[in-house]
């Protein structure tokens, strides 16, 4: 009797006796018909219109593509922009020098006036999303081939993306959704006066570094500070001195009232990419071929890099940033493997298809119309399987590599121009003047011998692995000249190639020359493996990504026939979306818990002065001692990070946790190793996010680096967001007496 009262109650409350996280990375365009009621009885006190709105100021405001893979937000009226440490990694490195290592330091402004520019860096704020399937749709028909089906959607995504912009700064563009199901057009503004304000010492805001990647328990502070300025009109502009803080049409306000578990929260941000509709053919070639190889390739590429990088530590700073890179989707690579397997991906894809066959085969009009979706998909990933190793190799040996081949490659337009029938003189200036300022840039973050070793690595490492019949006639003739010695070629490169050295490059630009580039063994070896490539083996792979596509539009457009009631959402394309859930611990393997939060006292269980990747700054430990956390602590416990059940995947790095008030809380950097299949399957109990706490950012603006300024920017709030479950002990004394 008791049960049946309490879930009436509950039922008649609006509430649900355990909260979950809503898988999906929802279309904010979307929240009131599709989740708006969940949001609620999970804690949400924002109205609809508060998240996104085109015609008032909502949350949608404050979010911005930091750069061209990241999120941020603005959290103060005069543009200050919050984003991960590992996303301005890039920006506080090329500031960084031996004699001013920002890397090492940190780096604070305390005043305008020395905050630092950052050439080419933006910032990009979404103005509107419009729905333009019908018009789009209305362009194609069943009868096209997909070439042709390509061609008609490109041509009318220029229409509706040149109709969006005229007479206005902003820039459009439009999406596919639900593997060209549906299309959406984005409206965007981008601020192109991006300047560095602050960023702690990489001892803490990479504390941890590629040992902790991906793991949870995590102490990082993992965020750097940002302002975006404009014009005096207050529009986008280039740096100039005169250029003023951009004014926000809604900036987060920032809570330092702490989290609990079970609290409601949310992430809005721009996810990257997502195969949630993967089926088990592509899951078998990820296992199979894809996530090994590029994790071989990149783990020799560290080992390399890391044996000079801790040999000098000038090379150590210009090498950071690149390292980073590589190691991040090295290290998840090996996690989703392992994820996949452990999970049974595979075999829960198989069991959905085989229930899409059965329903396909219900129906003579499903079989007419869906009935060759999965076949297309299995025939084509059998020629795309055949060829995935020439591919990965070609991009992570070749194209990304060694550094000097990649950029002997930049060089083809200008050879084009200089070999031209009629070489037009400005045309072939405008080329030198793009290259010379590159160069200036490719050099600044170089070191010779790291990338001759990279070079010989992965010329070896290509002709050993990559099939015999799919490599280009070059490198078997490299092999047999130099004996297998690559190491020989990689020498013999580095001393006669025009790209080896600045003042090389210089003198060829004062006097360039086609006959030059066409004799220099880097920029031979570029376009000898470039040719063959795009000649020779992707066109062997096309008609099957066409295959591919058909298949995947046919199979997604079944699936959501099949299950009319299920709601559905579409995979992550760098585009605006917004997930849900709840700050919530969890269980990673039998007799394993791990809570939802850390704490400062495990910085210094962790810490090693004999490693870079776990020292302590002084400073931080005589604050820890002292336990002088100011207003950002919680008795003598000052947080660091904590845990969410949201669905978010690369690109959210920097996305703002955000309570049911709508105020910042923390900011997302990172998933946890035991979910990084996520990409491809959400599972519920043990995918979580991991947060730094927004108290711990504070604490170390305010106490570590005594940038008081920018904590009095801020709009801070001191107020506690009701969860559901609170709201269920209010409840209790109610359904006691009801009970009696």
């Amino acid at each position: 009797m008791k049960t049946r009262i309490l879930i009436l109650v509950l039922v008649l409350m609006g509430l649900q006796p355990i909260t979950r996280a809503d898988e999906g990375m929802w279309l904010p365009l979307f929240i009131e018909r599709l989740n708006y009621v969940d949001m609620q009885k999970m804690g949400l006190q924002l109205t609809p219109e508060e998240i996104y709105s085109v015609n008032h100021s909502s949350l949608k405001d404050a979010i911005a593509i930091f750069g061209r893979g990241c999120t941020s937000e603005i959290i103060s009226d005069q543009g200050l922009l919050l984003t991960n440490h590992h996303c301005g990694y890039g920006q506080i490195q090329e500031h960084s020098s031996v004699e001013h290592n920002y890397l090492k330091d940190g780096f604070w402004a305390m005043s305008f006036e020395e905050e630092l520019p950052n050439p080419g860096l933006t910032a990009t704020f979404l103005i509107r999303i419009e729905d333009v399937t019908d018009a789009i749709l209305a362009e194609v028909n069943d009868d096209m081939t997909e070439d042709e089906r390509s061609q008609a959607i490109r041509n009318k995504t220029k229409e509706l993306t040149d109709a969006a912009e005229e007479g206005t700064h902003y820039n459009a563009s439009v999406r596919s959704f639900f593997e060209g199901n549906e299309f959406y057009l984005f409206v965007y503004e981008t601020y192109r006066d991006v300047r560095l304000v602050g960023a702690p010492p990489s001892s803490i805001g990479k504390f941890g570094a590629d040992t902790d990647n991906w793991m949870w328990p995590r102490h990082t502070g993992d965020f750097s500070i940002f302002r975006v300025y404009t014009d005096k009109d207050g529009k986008p502009a280039e740096y100039s001195e005169d250029n003023v803080p951009y004014k926000p049409k809604h900036h987060l306000p920032v809570s330092i009232a702490g989290v609990k578990e079970g609290d409601f929260s949310m992430i809005m941000g721009y996810p990257g990419s997502t195969q949630r509709y993967m089926t088990s053919y592509g899951v078998k070639m990820a296992l199979d071929v894809s996530n090994q190889t590029v994790v071989d390739v990149r783990d020799v590429k560290l080992k390399i890099m890391m044996e000079d990088m801790e040999a000098d530590e000038a090379i150590r700073i210009k090498y950071a940033s690149k390292y980073a890179r590589i190691a991040n989707y090295w290290k998840y690579f090996i996690g989703q493997t392992k994820g996949l397997k452990r999970l049974k991906v595979y075999d829960k894809k198989v069991a959905l298809e085989n229930q899409f066959t059965d329903w396909v085969n219900a129906s003579s009009e499903r079989k007419e119309q869906y009935g060759e979706a999965l076949p297309l998909i299995q025939e084509a990933y059998a020629t795309i399987q055949n060829y995935e190793l020439a591919r990965i190799y070609q991009s992570e040996a070749i194209s990304r590599g060694a550094e000097i081949i990649g950029f002997a490659g930049r060089f083809s337009n200008l050879k084009k121009e200089l070999e031209a029938d009629e070489v037009d003189q400005s045309k072939v200036d405008v080329q030198v003047e793009r290259l010379k300022g590159m160069t200036m840039e490719y050099f600044k973050d170089y070191n010779l011998p790291t990338d001759k070793k990279l070079l010989a690595a992965m010329l070896e490492m290509y002709f050993k692995n990559v099939p015999s019949d799919q490599q280009p006639p070059y490198i078997k003739e490299l092999n047999k000249k130099y004996k297998g010695d690559f190491e020989a070629f990689a020498d013999r490169v580095f001393e006669k190639s025009i790209f080896a050295t600045p003042e090389r490059v210089d003198a060829f630009l004062a006097d360039p020359s086609a006959k030059k580039l066409d004799k220099d063994p880097a920029y031979q070896t570029a376009k000898e493996f470039n040719n063959f490539y795009y000649s020779e083996i992707r066109p062997k792979t096309m008609a099957a990504y066409d295959q591919l596509d058909r298949g995947n539009r046919l199979f997604v457009a079944g699936l959501r026939e099949m299950q009319p009631d299920k709601k559905f959402y579409p995979d992550a394309n760098f585009t605006m979306r917004l997930t849900y859930g709840q700050v919530l611990d969890y269980y990673p393997a039998d007799a394993v818990h791990y809570n939802y939060f850390t704490t400062m006292k495990g910085i210094m269980e962790k810490e090693d002065p004999n490693n870079w990747e776990f020292v302590v700054p002084d400073k931080l430990k005589e604050l820890y001692e002292a336990k002088d956390f100011g207003r950002y602590g919680e008795g003598e416990v000052m947080k660091v990070c904590f845990l969410t059940n949201h669905d978010i995947t690369g690109g959210n790095s920097g996305s703002p946790v955000i309570n049911g008030n709508g105020e910042l809380i923390g900011l997302a950097f990172d998933g946890n190793w035991e979910a990084m299949s996520g990409d491809i399957v959400f599972e519920p109990e043990i995918q979580r996010t991991i947060n730094v706490d927004i108290r711990y950012v504070l604490f170390i603006i305010d106490k570590y680096a005594g940038c008081t300024r920018l904590i009095d920017e801020m709009d801070i709030v001191k107020r506690r967001v009701k969860p559901a479950s609170e709201l269920l002990e209010k409840a209790e004394p109610v359904l006691e007496s009801v009970d009696k």
